[in-house]
């Protein structure tokens, strides 16, 4: 679609109209004012009339010629001042699906090494990695965000349906980046205000943390009453073990601690509290258990929204202006100039 930024330019079509009325009406007055005025004489005035008058065309075709050139220059001109664009539609069309909150726990006992793979120990952070990688991969269509907890919440990515942009982010992730704190009610808090925007019947918060609250204004149970009131469901997913000595490093050493608590009660009951569930991070068949639980959801509707985007056009009569400019240059009497220098 064609349209025009600046469309009251158009007016300057008629400027060289009203120019040339006006030296006609201004004619009569000059030469009267000659008439009645002393000139210079000048030894050759046909000389320096000629430096400061054009030439007209002496053939009818040159004429032509020369007011079609004219004319085309002034008509590219004022075409390019308009600012032509083009109007190109694009729509973007979202594709019903569900609105997920990812909360994870990012404090300094997301460090602890009480999970093993292959022979090997492994960090509670390397597991939650590992578990939501895989739950973000399988939920295509759906609109995903990220908030990361330590001693304070903060949303680390929007819900958005760029995947491969969480997972990024998620695989940046590493334990203590927010604080060694455990602030869980704050981060369920942070996710029901996230959420509450969106359409009813498809608002998820995905909770990963060991269940251990440590920091934060708001106390975990206080939030999930906030998040069943607003209609968000949440689905804990427990990340630690039950051993009371448990292996950490600090300071670039493995060490055991004893108070690194695992507390799967809290986690249950926020997931009860909004009639969600809860998982351990070790069951093989927790995701499939969360997907389906998702799944029997209400899915938010699609929506399309269509924007028009502007392709400037005005360099092609801008172009056809100056081509137009070098031929007057070049033929100024309607024929070629010469360009030898006179003896």
């Amino acid at each position: 679609m064609l349209e025009f930024h600046w469309p009251w330019m158009v007016l300057l079509l008629g400027l060289p109209l009203l120019a040339r009325l006006g030296l006609k009406t201004g004619k009569t007055s000059v030469q009267e004012q000659q008439e009645h005025r002393v000139t210079l004489l000048h030894p050759n005035l046909e000389q320096l009339a000629s430096a400061f008058h054009g030439h007209r065309p002496k053939t009818p075709l040159g004429h032509t010629l020369h007011a079609g050139l004219l004319i085309t220059l002034w008509l590219s001109l004022t075409l390019a001042a308009m600012r032509p664009q083009w109007m190109e539609p694009y729509t973007e069309t979202r594709i019903e699906g569900y609105d997920l909150m990812l909360a994870v726990d990012a404090s300094h006992s997301m460090e602890a090494m009480d999970f093993s793979a292959n022979g090997k120990p492994i960090s509670r952070m390397q597991v939650v990695k590992g578990v939501m990688r895989k739950f973000i991969e399988g939920r295509e269509n759906d609109r995903i965000g990220l908030i990361v907890f330590g001693n304070q919440a903060y949303v680390l990515s929007p819900l958005t349906l760029d995947r491969n942009a969480v997972i990024s982010l998620l695989d940046d992730l590493s334990a203590r980046i927010a604080g060694d704190g455990t602030a869980m009610g704050d981060a369920i808090g942070l996710g029901v205000k996230k959420l509450r925007e969106r359409p009813k019947g498809s608002r998820v918060l995905v909770l990963i943390a060991d269940g251990n609250s440590t920091a934060g204004l708001i106390p975990p149970l206080d939030a999930a009453r906030l998040a069943a009131r607003a209609g968000i469901r949440i689905y804990a997913i427990g990340v630690g073990s039950n051993q009371k000595n448990v292996p950490i490093m600090e300071n670039g050493k493995l060490i055991t601690r004893n108070d690194l608590v695992f507390d799967e009660a809290v986690l249950k009951r926020i997931a009860k509290q909004t009639q969600g569930a809860y998982f351990r991070a070790t069951d093989t068949q927790a995701l499939e258990h969360i997907y389906k639980r998702i799944d029997e959801l209400e899915k938010s509707q699609a929506d399309a929204h269509t924007l028009l985007i502007p392709h400037p056009l005005f360099r092609w009569p801008l172009a056809v202006a100056l081509l137009a400019l070098l031929l007057l240059g070049l033929f100024p009497n309607a024929r070629p100039r010469d360009l030898r220098s006179k003896p």
